[in-house]
């Protein structure tokens, strides 16, 4: 929901899925009980260092950002949606609807632009908050601090040192987009 209000993320879309069963990762229920755990795997764009989604972007509105983000420009997007085709984390999403504001609810950023009909979104990694030194929504809001943010090229940034103490993956490494996203038990 916090990703949601942050980005003024319409009705009936998510930019973050949460797999909970029937995927090819581990994910579900485990065990009998009364010894039962569930697991979930959230699943948002992993911006790769090498996207499958920028390269088959027939307008260049898929690009990477010199964050390493990779990111969508709204204008340049004529909702071809190949790059959800080339996606193999099935990160994006379609926009099919108008932009729809309730002028007695304020929520969202108001530096996030509001997406039109016929585009093509995804995470942002909140950009306009990172940009300015605040950590995604999704890992500001996470009750279980099971989100961390940070920089994978420092090895001294809390991120680096929790994938290596963690044993954190990325998700399909054989597809060789090189996921930014780590992934811990």
């Amino acid at each position: 929901m916090a990703c949601k209000m942050q980005n003024n993320v319409p009705m009936g879309m998510a930019w973050n899925r949460v797999l909970n069963e029937d995927c090819e990762f581990e994910v579900g229920v485990q065990g009998t009980y009364p010894h039962v755990s569930r697991s979930h795997l959230p699943v948002a764009c992993q911006h790769c260092e090498n996207p499958a989604c920028l390269r088959v972007c027939p307008t260049g509105a898929t690009y990477k950002d010199d964050k390493g983000r990779v990111e969508i420009d709204y204008e340049k997007c004529i909702g071809c949606r190949m790059c959800m085709a080339a996606c193999p984390y099935n990160a994006r999403v379609f926009n099919w609807n108008e932009p729809v504001r309730d002028p007695d609810f304020n929520y969202g950023d108001k530096d996030v632009p509001v997406r039109g009909k016929g585009v093509v979104e995804k995470c942002t990694l909140c950009k306009e908050r990172t940009d300015r030194g605040d950590e995604p929504m999704c890992v500001k809001c996470c009750l279980a601090k099971a989100r961390i943010f940070g920089d994978l090229d420092d090895p001294e940034s809390e991120v680096s040192r929790v994938v290596r103490e963690r044993n954190a993956t990325a998700l399909l490494p054989e597809q060789g987009t090189r996921p930014q996203v780590r992934y811990f038990n």
